[in-house]
């Protein structure tokens, strides 16, 4: 237990801190919330591996008990192989994700996990990437009970049917740092090579040490050129291809003429060449990309649906159930769907109690009944008990494949200010090269005329233009990182910075996804009547009931009798001799439409004693963020859901802003309005697959998540839900970034004019060139580095440290 912390073991739970809704569960002389917690307690100290309590306290997660036959489909051989990365008669390796990783003592556990399974022979953490690299001997273990014994303790792998799509290993893409130190190397030496001649001056060497120096120097410098810088020619060429000069166009045309008029000066010995200068720039800028790259890659912007579908499901057949992946799965199978399961195909209801939660799918946050013989559609999770699904559709012609690849016909223009300032830069620079080199010529000074062509248009390189927005975006993708606001590329920084309307999705995104405020209305209940309510709604489970339950409190105490179950409406039973009719406002009589929001009315003996009205949770914060935005965004809320928040929303929101009942393609259109219409620069913020059309379709579509184990659409940016109250600094932070890459590139203007004056002239020499161009990079660096720092400090972004 680390100093400091004191723990209240009378009312949490030994193992994952949470409190106790009962009498707590005894053991070992300590207190745990359920079994689920006290086994995996039992499991460890069996083990000998208690000192995962005393790195941190209360360190696990809350248990819940899987099915026995959960795991089931890791034993088929077809599974095995798209999961397992390498295996031969002794090890098989295999890589899983685990989200529940948090701590310092997760790394720990995870790391001795070899002492809970025999057959495991190593385990590395990645945590980071929440990922554990094992290693087991096939004979000895299989890849179900190294599952099995990851769950036991906790820590469940997410397998998706995405993993299965996967044809090979993502490894990471090292290239980039390759390039990066091949030109540091290269730069250093370059540099080294070149201090004799700043010390000494230019032919002052002796003929052979010069001679060897500059072979060493072009040897350096090849490798630069055609490997390091190589990406800089690749982005040119492809620019070119479609007719349009982007930043590396130049930048691609400037190494070349500094290599081509460096190599000249040597063989000819009319010059010491820029092979110093023309290092230094590649290797500079090559560190500006790799800092924009690094916060990018633990974070994946591109599921789709198969990364919330389960891999497999039981099918059954001549009355036995096997595991089968859902790629295999046929129309007019029969198919098994538990509790709390996702749904992979669109099926018809045979057998069983559905309450479908289409919340991910439709936005609707209230579970949806199917009575038997109807379809329920892929997407949608199982609320209740286990049902028999006949399957309709497979998953490659579900509803939900279908809304998901459904395509957004507006086409994005992803060029950036910085492209179209290095466009016209570009021009300008062959206009001065073109008048210098024209005026020399015209005075028969043919020397002058060529070194003035070549020194403008390596003098005036926009390297340090590169570098400034380089350098900034990266350093803002990896502060808002840290406040866990992770962008896709650095472009998406800029859309930012000229939003002008903002668009919220309300369940998930306003609102919080698993928690409901109740009220109650009418007669006072004494805790007898409040018992009874108790006992009767104790009987089944539906959402709202259970938040009734929760407000109530109350232990059910009284014998339930007669209990009829009326679907969609509610039910009725007898209670110590007294009729009870709990259900919607219809199923008592009521007019629904004097009443808004989700409720449940209380009759008892035939007279109405009260309603229990449900409604949303909001997300802390949410409504000081709305006032603070007010003022600068266009705001409005557009939502699968019923209108029951109206009331509350038309508070904040203008009442022509406020959208329900909206179908996925309803939002997609909305979002087309806007832009169209209003010439909005349009930013959607959602949570669901219902938003995935939507998000794809706004300039910048951000998706909400809850955890880093929760779905989340393809999507520009994803937003920690605990940060969504920051969201005014994050659009305020990317603004300042335009402001910061603005001081800098009228610093690097001022190199360029300084760089001119002497390359105009055809005087530039290459002590010249070598001491403006890395002081103006290493000044773009501190600049861009310091501002950046200076604005996250000011806009109040916290810098978030790991708990490990």
């Amino acid at each position: 237990m680390k100093e400091g912390q004191i723990l209240n073991l009378d009312t949490e739970c030994y193992h994952c801190g949470d409190g106790f809704s009962g009498r707590p569960i005894r053991f070992d002389d300590k207190n745990f919330c359920c079994d689920g917690c006290k086994s995996v307690y039992s499991i460890l100290n069996k083990s000998d591996l208690c000192e995962y309590y005393d790195i941190n306290a209360q360190p696990g997660i809350t248990q819940k008990k899987y099915r026995k036959d959960k795991f089931a489909f890791l034993d088929l051989i077809e599974v095995q192989q798209k999961l397992i990365k390498y295996s031969d008669t002794n090890q098989v390796h295999l890589t899983f994700y685990l989200p529940q990783m948090h701590c310092s003592s997760c790394l720990w556990l995870l790391e001795n996990i070899q002492k809970l399974n025999s057959g495991i022979i190593s385990s590395t953490v990645n945590f980071n990437k929440k990922e554990v690299f094992i290693i087991f001997h096939p004979d000895v273990t299989s890849l179900r009970k190294v599952v099995e014994t990851l769950a036991d303790i906790g820590y469940e792998p997410h397998i998706s049917l995405d993993d299965l799509d996967r044809k090979q290993t993502l490894r990471p893409n090292r290239t980039r740092l390759y390039k990066i130190g091949v030109a540091g190397f290269c730069f250093s030496n370059v540099m080294m090579l070149s201090v004799p001649e700043y010390v000494l001056g230019a032919g002052e060497l002796e003929p052979e040490i010069a001679l060897v120096f500059n072979i060493l120097k072009v040897s350096l410098a090849i490798p630069i050129l055609f490997y390091s810088a190589s990406e800089f020619f690749v982005s040119a060429w492809k620019g070119l291809k479609h007719k349009f000069l982007n930043i590396d166009a130049p930048i691609a045309l400037a190494l070349i003429v500094t290599f081509g008029r460096s190599l000249y000066e040597l063989l000819s010995g009319t010059g010491e060449g820029y092979l110093d200068s023309m290092s230094g720039i590649v290797f500079f800028m090559l560190i500006g990309r790799w800092l924009q790259d690094r916060t990018q890659q633990a974070v994946s912007f591109d599921r789709d649906f198969k990364s919330f579908f389960p891999i497999a499901v039981n099918v059954l057949k001549d009355g036995t159930s096997t595991p089968t992946t859902v790629d295999k799965i046929r129309e007019g199978d029969l198919i098994q769907i538990h509790s709390q399961e996702i749904i992979p195909v669109d099926g018809m209801l045979s057998k069983g109690e559905a309450m479908i939660d289409y919340s991910f799918v439709s936005g609707e946050s209230v579970p949806v009944s199917v009575a038997k013989g109807e379809i329920v559609y892929a997407g949608g999770k199982q609320t209740g008990g286990k049902i028999e699904l006949l399957v309709v559709k497979e998953v490659s012609q579900s509803y939900l494949t279908n809304l998901w690849n459904k395509e957004v016909d507006a086409s994005e223009n992803d060029n950036t200010i910085i492209d179209t300032i290095s466009t016209y830069f570009t021009y300008i620079v062959f206009i001065i090269g073109a008048l210098a080199g024209a005026y020399w010529y015209m005075n028969g000074e043919t020397r002058l005329m060529w070194n003035a062509l070549t020194t403008i248009l390596i003098v005036a390189c926009p390297c340090a233009l590169l570098l400034s927005s380089n350098f900034t975006n990266g350093n803002i993708l990896r502060i808002l990182s840290l406040n866990k606001f992770y962008l896709r590329s650095p472009k998406i920084i800029e859309k930012m910075s000229n939003i002008s309307h903002v668009v919220f999705d309300k369940t998930g995104t306003l609102t919080q996804r698993r928690r409901s405020k109740v009220t109650y209305e009418g007669q006072i209940l004494n805790k007898e009547i409040q018992n009874k309510i108790t006992a009767i709604l104790s009987q089944y489970s539906h959402p709202l009931t259970d938040a009734i339950l929760e407000y109530l409190e109350c232990t059910p105490d009284f014998e339930v009798t007669d209990f009829k179950l009326i679907e969609g409406k509610g039910v009725e039973a007898w209670v110590d001799e007294h009729h009870f009719k709990i259900g919607s406002p219809e199923f008592l009589g009521l007019k629904n439409d004097t009443i808004k929001g989700s409720k449940v009315v209380v009759g008892i003996d035939g007279e109405i004693k009260g309603i229990f009205h449900i409604s949303n949770v909001y997300r802390f914060g949410i409504f000081d963020l709305i006032q603070k935005m007010k003022d600068t965004f266009k705001l409005s809320v557009i939502s699968g859901d019923n209108d029951a928040e109206w009331q509350v929303l038309k508070e904040y929101f203008d009442k022509d802003d406020l959208l329900f009942y909206q179908k996925p393609d309803d939002k997609l259109k909305y979002i087309e309005h806007l832009q169209n219409n209003s010439s909005a620069n349009v930013m959607m913020i959602g949570d669901g697959l219902n938003d995935a059309g939507a998000l794809r379709q706004s300039n910048v579509g951000i998706a909400i998540t809850d955890s880093d184990n929760t779905f989340t659409p393809a999507s520009d940016g994803i937003i920690d839900a605990q940060r969504i109250a920051n969201l005014d600094k994050f659009l305020a932070f990317a603004k300042d970034g335009r402001k910061i890459i603005g001081v800098s590139f009228f610093v690097s203007i001022l190199y360029n004019i300084v760089g001119l004056y002497f390359a105009v002239q055809g005087i530039l020499s290459p002590l010249i060139a070598a001491i403006l161009m890395p002081s103006s990079s290493i000044s773009i660096i501190l600049i861009t580095y310091g501002m950046s720092e200076w604005m996250a400090k000011y806009r109040g972004l916290t810098k978030i440290k790991s708990k490990v």
